[in-house]
C-alpha cells in the first residue's frame, strides 16, 4: 500500500494544512462542553442573565468557527483526493499499456477494467474518508480523554477503558474485513468478465437463442459477488453494534459512577453534565472512527490489487544483440508456449527478404496470429530468434520495432469517431495521406457515398458498416502509416474474390517496397507470395512457393482443389 499512499507527497503542503485546520475545529468543539460547565456552574447560580448570554455567544461563535473549518478542510480533502486519484488512475492506465500480452493475459481484461474503475473509486473514498473523519474524529477522542483526565480522573478511566475496547473492537473487526473485501473484488472482476463477452457477442447469444442461457450465469456469478459481498458486509456490519454496545455501557457506568460520587460529595452534579457532553463527542467520534476503517478495509484490498499493476515487472527487456540468418525478417528454431505447458509453435524456421511476401496457411489453431505476434514482439519466444530488419527483436527498442509495421489482426475494432480518425488513428495523418492509404485499400468508393465522406462518425465498433467495409477501414488504418512490413491476418475474410484481388493488386502497386506477411484461409491469396508456410499443429508441415506446395504438399493440393475446384 506504501506505492499509493505515495501519491499524497506532492501534496503534503494542502493535506497538513488540513489537519491543522481539522485541529482548530476539533479545539473549538472541545471548548463548548467547559463553557456549558461554566454556565452551570457559575452563571446560572447567581442568576447573571447578562454573562449567560455572553456565554451562550461565545458558544455559537465556537459551534460556527468549527463548522466553517470542518467545511474548508472537508473541501481541502475533497480536491485532494480528487487529485491524488486522478493521478493514480493516469499512472495505472499507463501501466496497464505497458504491459506484455503475457502479463495481460496473467491479469485478465475484466480485472483490469475492474482495478481502473472500481479499485480507484474505493481508493478515493479511502483518502477523502481518512482526510475527513481519520483526523477529526481521533483528535475529539484524544482530547475529550485528555480534558476528563484533568476534570474528573475517576470517571475518566471509564472514559479510557471504553475507548480501548472500541478501538480493539474495531481493530478486529478490520482485520477479519479485508481478506473478504478482496474475495469480493475478485468476484466482481467476473461480473465485468460476463458483461463484457455478452456486450460484445450481443448478436451471436441473440442469433442462436442463448439469452436464457446467458442470463443464468450472469446470475450465477453475480450470486456468488452478491455472497463475498455480503460475507464482507456482515463481518464489518459488527464495527456499529459493538461500538455502540461499549459507549452506551460505558454512558451508564459513568452516570452511576459520577451519582455515586456527588452523593458521597466527593463531586458536584454539574460535572456529570460535562462528561455527559464528551462522551457524547466522544462516542459521535468513535463511530465515525468504525466508517473510516471499514472505508481503510476496502481501500487497502483495492491498493494491494492496484500495486500489482504499478509494480508488475518489465518482463520484455532489451537485450544485447544476438546473431541473426540474414534477410528482412524471419525466424530460426523458435518455439512458444502460451501456458508453459504445451507448445503452440515448435522449430519454426524461415527467411523473407525485404520487398518479399510471406503467406500462412493453415487450420484453427494452427499457429498462425502466434506467428505474427512474435514477430512484434507482443510475446518473446520461448526458444531461438525472431529478428525484424535484419536485426533480434529483443534487442530493438518496441518503439522502433513496432513502427516498422502496419497490422491488422482478426477481430480489430473501430473507434466511435469519424472515419478519418479511425484510419489516422491518432497519428496526426493528412487528409491525403488517408484518402490516398483508403483508395488502396479498396474503401474510398464507399466512403465516398457516406452523409459526411471522412467526417462521418462510426458507431461503437463500427456497427454503421458492414463487414467488409470494416475490414477495408482496417486495411487503410494499416496502409496510412507507410510501413515498412505490412502484415493483414485474415484481412480478406469478409471480402469477395473480386475485392480481395483488386485489394492484392492495389498494394503491390502502391507499396512497392513494402515487405508483406499474409495470413490467409484462401489459396488465392497466398499464391503470389514469394515463400507459403503451411502449418499444422504449431510445425512447419512445408514451405515453398505455390507451384512447388501443389506438387511436393498433399495438404495445399487438397485445399486448392477444395477452393477452386481444379488441380493448379
Amino acid at each position: 500500500m506504501g506505492t499509493v499512499l505515495g501519491y499524497l507527497r506532492p501534496h503534503a503542503r494542502r493535506v497538513a494544512c488540513g489537519v491543522t485546520v481539522k485541529f482548530t475545529a476539533a479545539l473549538l468543539e472541545l471548548a463548548l462542553p467547559l463553557l456549558l460547565e461554566y454556565i452551570i456552574r457559575v452563571c446560572v447560580p447567581a442568576r447573571d442573565l447578562p454573562a449567560i448570554w455572553r456565554c451562550g455567544g461565545m458558544m455559537a461563535a465556537l459551534a460556527f468557527g468549527a463548522a466553517a473549518c470542518n467545511i474548508i478542510a472537508n473541501r481541502m480533502a475533497a480536491w485532494v483526493s480528487m487529485e491524488v486519484t486522478r493521478s493514480l488512475r493516469r499512472d495505472l492506465y499507463s501501466r496497464v499499456e505497458q504491459l506484455s500480452c503475457a502479463q495481460m493475459d496473467r491479469f485478465s481484461t475484466s480485472s483490469l477494467v475492474s482495478r481502473l474503475t472500481n479499485d480507484t473509486y474505493h481508493v478515493h473514498q479511502m483518502f477523502d474518508k481518512v482526510q475527513r473523519g481519520g483526523i477529526r474524529a481521533p483528535m475529539l477522542v484524544a482530547g475529550g480523554l485528555a480534558l476528563t483526565f484533568l476534570l474528573e480522573p475517576a470517571l475518566a478511566v471509564i472514559q479510557l477503558a471504553v475507548s480501548l475496547l472500541t478501538f480493539l473492537a474495531i481493530w478486529q473487526v478490520t482485520r477479519r474485513g479485508i481478506p473478504h473485501y478482496a474475495k469480493a473484488q475478485a468476484a466482481t472482476d467476473t461480473v465485468v468478465r460476463i458483461i463484457r463477452e455478452n456486450a460484445s457477442g450481443v448478436r451471436v447469444i441473440k442469433a442462436l437463442a442463448g439469452q436464457g442461457r446467458e442470463r443464468q450465469r450472469f446470475q450465477t456469478v453475480n450470486e456468488d459477488a452478491r455472497r463475498k459481498e455480503e460475507a464482507a458486509g456482515c463481518v464489518m456490519a459488527a464495527a456499529n453494534p459493538l461500538t455502540d454496545f461499549l459507549l452506551n455501557t460505558g454512558l451508564v457506568l459513568v452516570v452511576l459512577v459520577g451519582a455515586v460520587r456527588v452523593a458521597a460529595g466527593e463531586m458536584y452534579s454539574h460535572r456529570i453534565v460535562t462528561f455527559l457532553s464528551y462522551f457524547a463527542l466522544i462516542q459521535t467520534a468513535t463511530l465515525g472512527i468504525a466508517k473510516v476503517f471499514i472505508r481503510i478495509s476496502k481501500g487497502a484490498a483495492s491498493a494491494r490489487r492496484i500495486e500489482e499493476i504499478l509494480l508488475a515487472p518489465e518482463d520484455q527487456l532489451l537485450c544485447p544483440a544476438g546473431p541473426v540468418s540474414g534477410g528482412e525478417l524471419g525466424m530460426e528454431r523458435v518455439s512458444f508456449s502460451y501456458l508453459g505447458v504445451e507448445k503452440d509453435l515448435t522449430d519454426v524456421t524461415f527467411a523473407l527478404e525485404k520487398g518479399e511476401t510471406l503467406g500462412i496457411l493453415g487450420p484453427t489453431g494452427s499457429g498462425k496470429s502466434t506467428l505474427a505476434a512474435l514477430l512484434l514482439r507482443l510475446y518473446d519466444a520461448g526458444e531461438g530468434v525472431v529478428w525484424v530488419g535484419g536485426r533480434d527483436v529483443k534487442s530493438t527498442p518496441k518503439e522502433e520495432l513496432r513502427s516498422r509495421f502496419g497490422v491488422v489482426f482478426q477481430n480489430e475494432a473501430l473507434l466511435n469517431d469519424s472515419v478519418y480518425e479511425n484510419i489516422s488513428f491518432l497519428r496526426g495523418l493528412s487528409r491525403e495521406d488517408v484518402t490516398a492509404a483508403a483508395k488502396t485499400a479498396q474503401a474510398w468508393e464507399f466512403i465516398q457515398r457516406l452523409p459526411e465522406g471522412l467526417d462521418t462518425r462510426l458507431d461503437i465498433r463500427g456497427a454503421n458498416l458492414s463487414g467488409g467495409q470494416r475490414q477495408r477501414l482496417l486495411v487503410a488504418r494499416a496502409l496510412a502509416g507507410r510501413p515498412a512490413v505490412l502484415v493483414l491476418d485474415g484481412a480478406d475474410s469478409a471480402l469477395d474474390y473480386r475485392t480481395a484481388a483488386a485489394l492484392r493488386r492495389a498494394i503491390r502497386r502502391d507499396c512497392p517496397g513494402v515487405t508483406l506477411v499474409v495470413i490467409s484461409e484462401r489459396v488465392a491469396s497466398l499464391r503470389d507470395a514469394n515463400r507459403i508456410l503451411v502449418l499444422e499443429e504449431g510445425r512447419i508441415a512445408a514451405q515453398g512457393t505455390h507451384g512447388e506446395l501443389l506438387e511436393n504438399c498433399v495438404r495445399y493440393r487438397h485445399i486448392a482443389e477444395l477452393q477452386e475446384g481444379v488441380l493448379l
